[in-house]
């Protein structure tokens, strides 16, 4: 009988994700029972028609069909158990989401769900706390996307509270993040971390993986991005143009863009709470869904 295969797809605001990951059967392998078979992203962009037009236009919706489709036969090829298609920001915001979710239905039989922020919140902080040494201290949880940030907050390992914010990195960038948005996260953090001494960040995202790879002064046993480190990067990309930033530091088109307003995102946060350090373990939503059927089916 072959490996059990479970996927996960991930309708962002900037990309379009399609992660694989099969059951290990070496016994050996105690903590790390699923392993990646294979991860494509496709920077569809929804998020810009979505946040200056309310809905995604034709073109993209042709886009993210015809996408679908070869989500479906690489579904096939890998014999895949069992999979899950969630999307978030742009689509809970496009006016035409639910049209666009009929179409794919009928197209491929994929069913995508339209998660909540807080939802979301949940689903991708599922794991990430067994990546700590120190489960005992406290961290707010943040996963900056498109449309939206997420945070958890967490203390002794345990979840307090999730929260979701309608500020993103192309929402930023298409001027649709009202103020009011930004001085409720901000009054919300003060408040859930006003009682701790310290608090620190585990950070999640394609932008943060990214900088946190960039910096010449990252802790790489600990997997901690210091704040002055992002700092240091943040004051290096802002005056750039994104044509710059691909040239000086490698970077695809749909990344030289969104970098920055994800590290101010971040160096907003960690500012308020007084963070030392971002610990960036590299798994995002899509793992959270795998992880979610895999338990699933251990219940069965």
């Amino acid at each position: 009988m072959a490996d059990k295969c479970y996927a996960a797809i991930d309708i962002g605001s900037n990309a379009v994700r399609l992660l694989i990951k099969k059951v290990e059967k070496n016994e050996r392998l105690v903590n790390k029972r699923l392993s990646k078979a294979m991860m494509l992203r496709v920077p569809l962009r929804l998020g810009f028609d979505v946040f200056s037009l309310q809905e995604v236009s034709d073109s993209k919706v042709m886009k993210l069909r015809r996408l679908m489709k070869a989500f479906r036969q690489l579904m096939k090829i890998y014999e895949v158990t069992d999979y899950r298609a969630c999307a978030t920001s742009a689509m809970r915001d496009a006016r035409n989401g639910k049209d666009i979710i009929r179409k794919v239905l009928k197209d491929t039989g994929i069913n995508i769900e339209v998660i909540s922020g807080q939802e979301e919140a949940r689903m991708i902080y599922n794991n990430h706390i067994e990546c700590l040494e120190d489960r005992t201290g406290n961290y707010i949880y943040v996963d900056v996307g498109g449309g939206s940030t997420e945070i958890n907050l967490l203390t002794n390992g345990e979840l307090v509270q999730s929260l979701s914010y309608n500020i993103g990195t192309v929402r930023i960038l298409s001027g649709a993040v009202k103020e009011s948005n930004w001085e409720q996260m901000k009054d919300d953090l003060k408040r859930l971390t006003s009682g701790f001494e310290k608090v620190n960040i585990i950070g999640s995202g394609g932008n943060i993986n990214k900088l946190y790879r960039l910096s010449e002064d990252k802790d790489k046993e600990q997997q901690r991005l210091p704040v002055h480190a992002l700092q240091t990067l943040y004051d290096e990309l802002k005056p750039l143009t994104p044509e710059q930033r691909m040239k000086q530091f490698n970077l695809k088109p749909d990344r030289a863009d969104v970098i920055v307003p994800a590290a101010e995102i971040f160096l907003t946060i960690a500012s308020i709470v007084k963070a030392d350090y971002v610990h960036v373990p590299v798994i995002g939503l899509a793992d959270g869904i795998i992880d979610g059927l895999y338990a699933k089916s251990l219940d069965k």
